[in-house]
């Protein structure tokens, strides 16, 4: 093979982890920056200058990464649903109690998670940190439904059973429930699970 080829080739790889990296660094400082913000000022007042001044970017540049202030907070709110899904249950899928109580302690965490980080906004955000983390259940609950139902049984279980573990988690994490979190999902596994 040709030498210069070679040399032409790895400079083209180290280019691209190079350029991925960047990526990813400003993504996750654009990400950071928001959530620094979301601490400080309701959803609605934080505007896309904002972001670009504390992430320290230019406006092109956080429109290379996102459309908008709602795709940034889609992305953050959609990473959050999936890492605590995966945290919580260690990625075993197995549809019985313990499995739905860590669901449910999973809604927990996440609610728990996005008031801390975004304290002045989290009212605001509800109705998205709804529709990402159901999205989430309902990728769990399918795959741990798969030997057990029929697909028609699926379509008909999994909307019930994840509105049914969002909504304990949210009613605990908006401190409507006199429970405390493991107390509730013991209580919420056994609505879907009784015996």
């Amino acid at each position: 093979m040709n030498p210069i080829a070679v040399i032409v080739g790895k400079v083209s790889k180290m280019s691209a982890k190079v350029g991925n990296l960047r990526h990813t660094r400003t993504r996750k400082s654009l990400i950071d920056a928001f959530i620094e913000l979301a601490s400080e000022k309701d959803f609605e007042k934080i505007t896309v200058l904002d972001l670009t001044e504390r992430a320290s970017v230019n406006r092109a540049t956080f429109y290379a990464h996102f459309q908008d202030k709602v795709d940034l907070i889609d992305a953050v709110i959609s990473d959050s649903a999936t890492s605590m899904l995966e945290k919580r249950t260690e990625e075993r899928v197995q549809f019985n109690v313990q499995f739905l109580q860590q669901l449910v302690l999973a809604v927990c965490d996440y609610h728990q998670h996005l008031k801390g980080q975004c304290k002045r906004s989290y009212m605001s955000i509800a109705p998205l940190l709804k529709e990402k983390m159901l999205e989430a259940l309902q990728l769990y609950l399918t795959k741990s439904l798969a030997d057990i139902y029929t697909e028609s049984e699926r379509q008909l279980y999994v909307p019930i059973y994840a509105a049914i573990l969002y909504e304990a988690g949210h009613l605990w994490g908006t401190e409507q429930v006199a429970y405390n979190s493991r107390e509730l999902a013991e209580r919420t596994a056994k609505l879907i699970l009784p015996y």
